[in-house]
């Protein structure tokens, strides 16, 4: 029923407590596929009985759309879960991704929690460049560019962050559905995500799964949450907050507010009568 892909940087560490939890999970898991993405002497292993695990080791860096797409073509399965080596499992969240998962649902996020108990801000609102605007202007370019740094510690050796950060939009007001969930962990049916291809290569650091999310609703497919479905994101935060990465924050906006996907999925938000954001992306 579900395979799932993970991505090392050189966090073999992160990676294998992953992997030993989801060894804890039960028979919905098919498949493992861990992706080293720079050289590590770290050997994946995973205990689970049914589960078989791959290993794809990248002679060079590659992003983190190219990377999970790469393993979705060792994808046999009916879900493909994208899922960060930093996160931890509680509990086994598969059995409730898959009660989620009504006909015509394409995508189901878990509730994400922080290590101290928290709700992560995961379940978001489309960004738009109003609510940037209203969000930066007021601070100044300092304040713009320690918004604009990933949430994750970099990779090693690549200066990446672990997942798109995607401007860290702010959720949508108290009642509202969300309009796209965070890249950090997607249970994604895989006819959806071959029938949309996949992640959208072309975006660096932020903004993959906005785009997937809003591709999959273009494409008349559903988006849901299981909140029965907990993870926990102990996220490596950035210790550096450069202009840099304003600069990636800002190229990977400008290319989602130009592509027809955005301009689309807004004008369905629109007619589904739920307000447009008033929201720039970004924690308080």
């Amino acid at each position: 029923m579900f395979t799932v892909s993970l991505v090392s940087h050189r966090q073999g560490d992160l990676a294998q407590r992953m992997l030993d939890d989801l060894a804890r999970t039960g028979a919905l898991l098919d498949r493992v596929v861990i992706t080293r993405n720079l050289p590590e002497r770290w050997q994946p292993a995973c205990a689970h009985p049914g589960a078989t695990l791959e290993v794809i080791d990248n002679p060079q860096p590659r992003g983190f759309g190219a990377n999970h797409n790469a393993a979705f073509a060792r994808c046999a399965s009916e879900w493909f879960v994208v899922a960060n080596p930093d996160l931890r499992l509680p509990a086994d969240p598969l059995p409730a991704l898959l009660a989620a998962a009504a006909p015509g649902v394409g995508l189901v996020a878990p509730l994400v929690r922080e290590p101290d108990g928290s709700v992560a801000d995961s379940a978001r609102a489309l960004p738009t460049p109003a609510a940037l605007l209203r969000r930066y202007l007021p601070g100044g370019l300092a304040r713009a560019a320690s918004r604009a740094a990933p949430t994750t510690a970099p990779h090693p050796g690549t200066g990446e962050s672990l997942q798109p950060a995607s401007g860290e939009a702010s959720g949508p007001p108290s009642g509202e559905t969300p309009q796209w969930y965070a890249g950090m962990f997607l249970a994604i049916r895989s006819e959806a995500f071959e029938a949309i291809g996949g992640f959208d290569e072309r975006y660096h650091l932020y903004c993959e799964d906005v785009d997937l999310c809003a591709r999959l609703r273009l494409a008349g497919w559903q988006l849901r949450q299981a909140r029965d479905a907990v993870v926990v994101h102990d996220a490596r935060r950035a210790s550096r907050r450069s202009l840099r990465h304003l600069g990636w924050h800002l190229a990977s906006m400008t290319r989602l507010w130009r592509s027809d996907a955005w301009r689309r999925y807004r004008a369905l938000i629109a007619s589904e009568g739920a307000p447009l954001p008033m929201r720039a992306p970004g924690r308080d």
